[in-house]
């Protein structure tokens, strides 16, 4: 996931030293955590309209805007850092959907700070709430489960990375896995 010179150990490091509030560190973290980030907003903005070419940064931007102004994180490692990271893209494309569908209803939108060239389609905002609706069922149900969904489908960590953020072996991630992709299935399909 790192570019190819960084290690995972170095950037876990730099978390540390940020969340004991070295601001430096923040600075020297930045570049080595951004292209990530990025391709995790691309995976999120994959099958939106082409001709918008900034979703993918206007993604990454506001995300490590919400990211980079906490005041105190605390963060585990580096997979933990990741796993915060697509929570917070997950909502702030949760609310731009959400945002979207009560304006075309005509009133009460939430304002959300993502760039106007970040819109996403009307069936977009519906697969989107849509999807956050049915994790929200799962929660209900298997919180651990809905967690995985979350790390593997709008983190993109892998098995390792996910059981370390949960403290579970990768076996039993990959059975929640299945598990979830499967009910999730029938759960948007069944239109329950």
């Amino acid at each position: 996931m790192p570019t190819p010179s960084v290690s995972p150990h170095e950037v876990t490091q730099l978390l540390a030293e940020w969340s004991h509030g070295d601001n430096g560190a923040l600075a020297e973290l930045t570049p080595l955590v951004y292209e990530e980030l990025r391709r995790l907003a691309h995976h999120f903005m994959e099958g939106q309209r082409p001709e918008h070419t900034l979703q993918t940064t206007a993604l990454v931007n506001e995300a490590y805007m919400r990211l980079a102004d906490q005041t105190k994180p605390s963060w585990q490692n580096r997979a933990h850092f990741f796993a915060i990271a697509a929570r917070a893209m997950r909502q702030i494309l949760v609310n731009y959907a959400k945002s979207s569908r009560a304006q075309k209803r005509g009133g009460g939108a939430l304002r959300v700070e993502l760039d106007e060239a970040a819109l996403v389609s009307p069936e977009e905002s519906k697969e989107i709430v849509d999807l956050h609706e049915a994790l929200e069922r799962l929660a209900a149900l298997d919180s651990r489960k809905a967690q995985v969904v979350e790390l593997k489908y709008f983190g993109g960590l892998n098995y390792d990375e996910m059981a370390e953020v949960l403290k579970i072996s990768p076996v039993t991630v990959r059975r929640d896995w299945e598990f979830a992709k499967l009910w999730l299935y029938t759960e948007l399909h069944s239109g329950g």
